[in-house]
């Protein structure tokens, strides 16, 4: 229960409902257990016109109140009492239910209301970590920390938690009952108790171990299908379709076999206890018996003791079974905790200042980012006025995405800085900044929703004219209006239903509504062919015009126009110039150009 008790600080503003499940479990319990005694009278006084006999050694505060009310019912007609007990036994049983319908609601409205809010902040957690913990972590473990570690972790606070805390108060009632009757036979009932708690003990700690192989084995499997799935197009084109299903096979296999040990496990309880239960509870009917024919107990008392005894056996069942999802549960957090304990890499300069629109220059001074003990860039040097276009070019691996990454502010530098208008980047907040970026990528990034909600994605309040415009600047205007749907067509997961070109140019699209000073584009011609890239390259003109660019090119034909190129070679810049520049050095660059067949 450690674990748990570390939901305290997000759960205080949901305490009142537990609060109010409580105190309506405690009333629930209250009025089993008053109907429960309903035994007596009827056995004793209405069926057998007998006398209820109490036994003699009860403390001297509780054998007072017992006898006065035992006088008082063996003094009553047999007849009346049976009247009375019926109406007081349907009053209860209202009362009981309206109880168990309030304790059900308010614990479960604690528990889902705890769980919904841990699912939100941890998801929350995950938008605001850098881009750094994505790349080391694997995306299928995630979703499995979000999914099925989650979904433990509310069947636990939401039904197993209220469902033990209310077993456990029955436990306590059919035990004041039992002590009530007879001190000596419930002392005798209570070594049952240990023997019914060592295999729940013992068989719980082998749940906990289990629930943390399946929650690893559950990530590999979401793991899987998410990487292959989403590769299913390469899995066919090399023929894997055979060999990934023997890969999913094997790995659902051992998935199946843990989950088989767990259930034998938790199915092992039951019976288990209900054994030692009804051990137990055959030695006391002897000893119980014996004081009844020796007239020391009325039979309706001694079956009152016998009925609380064993209706012990099913919570303490329930009690072995809600231990098992605790545990599961109990074992998931952790892991859920480890999420919400990564840091922040990038984090927002305390006073941080809003950066205005008005951009004059943007400079790179000495900056060098190192990055898993290697170093990425180093000694960068560069000086964009605004308006200009930087053309940056190199091989992979270069250094060329984490540039721009760093003036996004995915990543901070390890020395030097990044200036706008002479002011540290890291002065300004983060989601200002990025306000002021366009962001066109490589391969384009589209959500399973409509083309408008796509294009509209970081300027949620635009007007329809304003989405239409953009397409329209973007050459896919004429395009989303064949469309039988229009600017409504859903355009499946990652822009499925479209082409390279089309989703090329609805990303482009989105960065021109977005409207900023500063454009990236991240090779965005360079997966598209000669007739798509024709039409991106006429929208990334217009695009272009008045922004300060930043351009990766893969495709030299794209920066022919740039104010400034740069090559970069292991992370430095090895050549700076204009295309025509740069082609006369005959370096780096030239070479790159004449590859390409470029002039």
């Amino acid at each position: 229960m450690k674990e748990y008790l570390k939901l305290r600080r997000w759960t205080r503003a949901r305490l009142s409902y537990f609060y109010l499940g409580l105190f309506f479990m405690l009333l629930s319990t209250l009025f089993n257990g008053i109907s429960l005694t309903a035994i007596c009278p009827l056995i004793d006084r209405v069926f057998s016109e007998k006398e209820i006999i109490l036994q003699k050694d009860l403390p001297p505060f509780l054998l007072t109140k017992g006898e006065r009310l035992v006088k008082l019912l063996n003094s009553l007609p047999p007849l009346l009492i049976l009247k009375w007990l019926l109406v007081i036994i349907i009053l209860l049983l209202l009362l009981k239910g309206l109880s168990s319908f309030c304790q059900v609601y308010f614990m479960r409205h604690f528990g889902q209301r705890t769980v919904a809010d841990l699912r939100n902040r941890l998801y929350g957690h995950l938008q605001v970590l850098s881009l750094d913990f994505f790349h080391k972590g694997r995306l299928g473990e995630l979703m499995a920390r979000i999914t099925y570690d989650v979904g433990l972790l509310e069947i636990a606070i939401s039904e197993a938690i209220p469902s033990l805390i209310f077993k456990f108060l029955t436990v306590i009632l059919y035990l004041f009952i039992l002590f009530f009757i007879s001190w000596k036979l419930a002392l005798l009932s209570l070594f049952v108790l240990p023997m019914l708690g060592f295999p729940i003990l013992r068989i719980g700690k082998h749940l906990r171990k289990i629930a943390l192989l399946l929650q690893e084995k559950m990530a590999d499997l979401t793991t899987i299908l998410q990487e292959k799935i989403g590769s299913i197009q390469i899995v066919k084109a090399f023929t894997g379709e055979e060999r990934e299903k023997a890969v999913f096979s094997q790995e659902n296999e051992r998935f199946f076999r843990l989950m088989i040990k767990q259930i034998k496990r938790i199915a092992l309880l039951p019976p288990l206890t209900e054994l030692v239960g009804v051990s137990g509870g055959a030695v006391i009917i002897y000893l119980g018996g014996k004081e009844v024919l020796a007239g020391r107990l009325s039979t309706g008392i001694f079956l009152l003791f016998l009925v609380a005894l064993f209706s012990m056996i099913s919570p303490v069942k329930g009690m072995a079974t809600a231990n098992a999802r605790i545990q599961a549960g109990g074992s998931a957090l952790p892991r859920i905790f480890k999420i919400l304990q990564e840091r922040y890499e990038v984090v927002e300069k305390e006073g941080a200042r809003e950066l205005f629109r008005q951009l004059k220059e943007i400079e790179f001074s000495h900056l060098f980012f190192r990055y898993q003990k290697k170093d990425i860039l180093e000694d960068i040097n560069l000086k964009i006025k605004a308006g200009e276009t930087l053309g940056i070019v190199g091989g992979s691996g270069v250094g060329k995405t984490t540039l721009i990454n760093l003036l996004l502010r995915f990543y901070d530098p390890t020395k030097g800085a990044i200036l706008i208008d002479g002011e540290d980047i890291k002065n300004f907040k983060i989601r200002s900044l990025r306000e002021k970026i366009g962001l066109v990528t490589q391969e384009p990034i589209l959500f399973n929703d409509t083309i408008r909600n796509n294009i509209a994605y970081g300027k949620p309040e635009a007007t329809e004219n304003e989405i239409k415009e953009a397409a329209k600047i973007a050459n896919i205007h004429t395009f989303i209006e064949t469309l039988e749907k229009g600017y409504e067509t859903i355009i499946g997961e990652r822009g499925a239903k479209l082409s390279g070109g089309e989703k090329q140019r609805i990303a482009i699209a989105r960065a021109i509504l977005k409207d900023p000073p500063i454009l990236i584009l991240d090779e965005a011609t360079s997966n598209l062919d000669s007739a798509s890239e024709k039409l991106v390259q006429e929208a990334l003109s217009r695009v272009m015009e008045k922004r300060t660019s930043f351009v990766i090119a893969h495709r030299l034909s794209t920066i022919r126009n740039a104010d400034l190129i740069i090559v970069l070679e292991e992370g430095r810049i090895v050549e700076k110039g204009t295309h025509q520049e740069l082609l006369n050095q005959k370096g780096p660059y030239y070479h790159f150009s004449r590859l390409q067949g470029e002039d």
